[in-house]
This record gives structure tokens, sequence and C-alpha cells, in this order.
């Protein structure tokens, strides 16, 4: 990586930084809000706490309507894939674009409920065992094979929202799995969908706000989501997301100094299918896309960056 001198404070390290739901770890020699960057690892559980969200219903929808809860039982298992993927390309000034992206990540999941919502308990937790997860990238691919029997939780409300991330690595997972699987849930958690606590119904439109802690910037996230179909067994929702920065500049871990952002979009849309009777999605897709650019507090130099973020859910089977 280039030495970027003409940034007075940064480190190249924190400039390569993915601005995204995707840099809840760094990739460079120093850590920010994700793990710690040493080849040892640590098999320490982490409880990672997730914004609150809220929720606004703009159309009720068709009759009937109804509210809208998931809440599998006790004991309910189901074994899910998450696949996730980031392209981010990264440009100062006049230089040559580099690529930072991260491969794409296939993660099975055994996912189990250990406690089911009741009168005494409003929130549902939900106990994850990782399988051996693949990757078309070589190393990443590896590596994920010590990181099998990994764990992560879940504590989710009656309305989908969730409310905390545990993760638990195996001692034997080493970093460059570690930190991909992090990305993979952190990611994952952010693009879930929320219902209201309105009675809904078929083509009832509302919108989800939450604030996004994303590598020292505040991210504002409005996700529109609409009812597609309601039945027994199974919830189908259509989403669009837009991300927004709360403020004009972006705080680079570490105290390497700041950066101005002058321009910031990132948006995007997807489906999810929910199954009320177990506790992760059964499937959907959802791809935010975006263009950054930062400059330093002088204006002499200007970060561009583009980028595309993808998150599936599927069957094994599929």
């Amino acid at each position: 990586m280039p030495v970027l001198s003409r940034f007075p404070h940064p480190r190249p390290c924190a400039l390569a930084a993915v601005l995204s739901l995707a840099a809840f770890v760094t990739g460079c020699g120093d850590s920010s809000e994700g793990a710690p960057a040493t080849s040892a690892a640590t098999s320490s559980e982490v409880t990672v706490p997730v914004s609150a969200v809220t929720t606004t219903v703009l159309e009720a929808g068709s009759e009937p309507r109804a509210v809208v809860r998931l809440a599998p039982p006790a004991d309910v298992e189901q074994s899910v894939v998450l696949t996730t993927r980031s392209e981010v390309f990264q440009q100062i000034d006049d230089e040559q674009r580099q690529d930072f992206s991260t491969p794409e990540l296939n993660l099975p999941l055994a996912a189990s409920v250990t406690q089911a919502v009741s009168e005494s308990q409003p929130s549902t937790l939900v106990d994850i065992v990782l399988g051996e997860g693949t990757s078309p990238d070589p190393m990443l691919a590896s590596a994920l094979a010590d990181a099998a029997g990994s764990r992560a939780g879940l504590t989710v409300a009656p309305t989908g929202a969730i409310s905390a991330l545990r993760l638990a690595p195996t001692v034997e997972t080493a970093n460059v799995a570690r930190s991909a699987i992090e990305q993979a849930f952190y990611q994952s958690v952010y693009r879930m969908v929320s219902f209201p606590d309105a009675e809904i119904g078929v083509g009832a439109v509302w919108q989800i706000r939450q604030q996004v802690m994303s590598a020292g910037v505040t991210i504002d996230q409005v996700s529109t989501a609409t009812l597609v179909s309601d039945d027994d067994e199974r919830v189908t929702v259509d989403v669009r997301v837009e991300q927004t920065p709360k403020g004009s500049v972006w705080m680079l871990p570490n105290g390497q100094g700041q950066l101005d952002i002058e321009h910031y979009t990132m948006a995007g849309e997807g489906s999810m299918t929910f199954d009320p009777m177990l506790p992760l999605p059964v499937e959907g897709t959802l791809v935010l896309s975006g263009d950054q650019v930062y400059v330093d507090p002088d204006a002499t130099t200007r970060l561009a960056q583009s980028q595309v973020d993808r998150v599936e859910w599927h069957s094994p089977e599929n």
C-alpha cells in the first residue's frame, strides 16, 4: 500500500478502511471497533449491542390486517446459509484505483431457539453454530476450516428487531476468518426487516429507522418496507434502504485524524422472506451500492470510493 504522505495525520491503513457497514472490522494493522489485528485468535465471547429500531406505518395495506410477529418456539431448529460480499474500490487523486473488496463468504448456520418469547421474556434468544464456511478466495477458504464450530447468538424482539449480537470464535479461528465472519454478521443484522406494532395487510408500507456507527461516522439508515405476501407459513417483504451520514466528518480510527465528507450516497433494495416460527430469514437478497468522496481538512487530497454490498439468505439445498 503506498504511503499517502499528503494526508497530514492519517496513516495509509486508516485511509484504506472501508467506510461502510462492512467496516465493523478494519483490515489493516490496527483495529477500531473490530477484532484486534493479531495473529493469535481468542475464544472469549463478545456481545455487540445493536442500535434501536423505530418503525412508522405509511400505509396500512389491504384487509385482513394483523400485527405481524416472529415468535419461534423454544428448541426449534433451522439450517440456513448466509452469503455476503463487499466490492470496494478506492482512488486517491489521480493515482491508480485500488481494490479493497472482501471475498464472497458462504456461512452454513445451524440455529436453535434457547429462549422463546413469553409474558416474562420479551425477546427470543437464538444460538447459532457455524459449519465450515466456503469462499472462492483460497486464503480465506483455508482459514474457514478451523472456524467451523464457532458460535454466534442473537437477541430478537417479536418485531424482528435485533438488539444484541454475540460472537464466540473457536480458539483455532485465525484472524482472517474471524474478521470475515464478524463482518458477515454485522452486515446481516443491520439488513434485517423489523415489523411495526400496528396491524398491517398486504400492500402495507412502513419505514424502519436505525442509526449505524461505521468506522467513525454515524449513519442514518432508513428502510422502506412493503408487505408483499402474508400467509400462515411465509411473510415476504420488499425493502429499499437509504443511508446518509449524520455529520460531515469522518473521524479515522485510533486518533489518526479526520476527513471531510464531500459526497456520500449509499442505497439499495431487495426482498426477504420469513417463517414466523423460525428464528432466521428463510431466503432473501439485499444489495446496496454507492459512491463516496472524502477530502483532507486542507482540501488538497481527495479519496474517492465506490462500493457494492450484498447479503443473501437461502436454505442449504438451494
